[in-house]
C-alpha cells in the first residue's frame, strides 16, 4: 500500500481513468444500448414482445431450471465441500480436479457428451431409456442436466476456502459436547458457512439464468416448450425481429442486474469475510 501510494498521481488518475473508460465501453455502454433498442418502439411494443407466449413459455423454463438447479447445487456443493474439507481419502486431488471441470471444458462440449450419453437412437442410455419411455433430450430433463453440468463448481469452490480457513474446532467442540451430526452441521457448520454459500448460489443462479451453449445443444430449440430466455434471444434475432429480440435481452438484463444488486449487498455487508474468502482460494 506504501508503494501505491508512492506512484505518481498524474499515473494513478491515468490508471483509474482507464479502468472507467473500459468499464464503461464494455459494460455499461452495450447494456445501455440494448435498453434503448427495447425501447425504441416504446413501451406498448415492449410489453407485446415479453407478453408473447413463446417470451413467457421461455421465461417460465428459465425460471424453472434456476429454480431446480440452484437448491441441487446449494445441497450438493455443500455436502462435496465438507467431504472434501473435513475428511482424507483416497483420490480426492482427482475430485477437486474433476469439480474445476465444467469451467475447462467448453459448453458446447458439455451438451454433446449429454447427447452422447442419452440420445434414443445411438445413446449410451438409449435402451433404457427407449425401455422406460424416458426423454432427456429435447426436454427440460436435458436443459437442467445441462445447466446442472455448467453451473455446479460455483458452490463447491466458495465454500471449500471458507472451510479450509475455518478449521473444524468448533465442530469438534460441538461433537466432544454430545452434538449429532445434523444439529453440528445446522447450529455450528451452517451459521459459519451462510454467507460463503449465498455467495456461490448467487454466481450459480446468474449463471444458470444466462447458460447458451449447452442448453442449445441438448434443447432443440423448440417454441414454447424447450426454449431458455437466451435461446429465444437467438431465434428473435436470427429472425431479424430487433424489436422483440431486446425486449427479450432487458428481461434477462433485469434478472442479470437484481443477482448483481444482490451480491454487491452481500459484499457491503460481509465484504472482510468475502474479501478473506478469496484470498485464501487464489493463493
Amino acid at each position: 500500500m506504501d508503494n501505491a501510494l508512492r506512484e505518481p498521481w498524474w499515473l494513478r488518475v491515468v490508471l483509474i481513468a482507464l479502468a472507467v473508460l473500459i468499464l464503461l465501453g464494455l459494460v455499461v455502454l452495450p447494456l445501455l444500448m440494448v435498453l434503448a433498442a427495447a425501447f425504441g418502439d416504446g413501451f406498448h411494443a415492449w410489453w407485446s414482445a415479453l407478453s408473447d407466449p413463446d417470451a413467457v413459455a421461455a421465461l417460465k423454463l428459465t425460471l424453472f431450471t434456476a429454480a431446480v438447479v440452484i437448491p441441487v447445487n446449494a445441497v450438493f456443493g455443500t455436502l462435496m465441500a465438507w467431504a472434501v474439507v473435513r475428511f482424507e481419502f483416497t483420490g480426492k486431488r482427482v475430485l477437486l480436479t474433476l469439480v474445476d471441470l465444467p469451467f475447462a471444458v467448453s459448453p458446447v462440449v458439455a451438451g454433446l457428451c449429454l447427447v452422447l450419453l442419452f440420445s434414443t437412437t445411438h445413446g449410451w442410455f438409449a435402451p433404457l431409456l427407449e425401455r422406460f419411455d424416458i426423454k432427456i433430450l429435447f426436454a427440460r430433463p436435458g436443459i437442467v442436466l445441462a445447466t446442472l453440468f455448467i453451473t455446479f463448481p460455483f458452490v463447491v469452490r466458495e465454500l471449500i476456502p471458507l472451510m479450509q480457513q475455518q478449521g473444524s474446532d468448533e465442530e469438534l467442540a460441538a461433537r466432544s459436547l454430545g452434538a449429532g451430526a445434523w444439529t453440528m452441521f445446522r447450529r455450528v457448520t451452517l451459521p459459519n458457512i451462510k454467507w460463503g454459500l449465498l455467495y456461490g448460489v448467487l454466481l450459480c443462479s446468474a449463471r444458470a439464468m444466462g447458460e447458451f451453449g449447452a442448453v442449445s445443444v441438448v434443447s432443440g430449440h423448440i417454441r414454447g416448450l424447450t426454449n431458455t430466455l437466451p435461446l429465444h434471444i437467438e431465434i428473435l434475432y436470427n429472425e431479424f425481429n430487433a424489436t422483440a429480440a431486446f425486449a427479450a435481452a432487458s428481461l434477462l438484463s433485469g434478472l442479470a442486474l437484481v443477482t448483481l444488486l444482490a451480491k454487491f449487498w452481500l459484499e457491503s455487508s460481509h465484504g472482510d469475510s468475502l474479501a478473506q474468502t478469496h484470498r485464501k482460494h487464489h493463493a
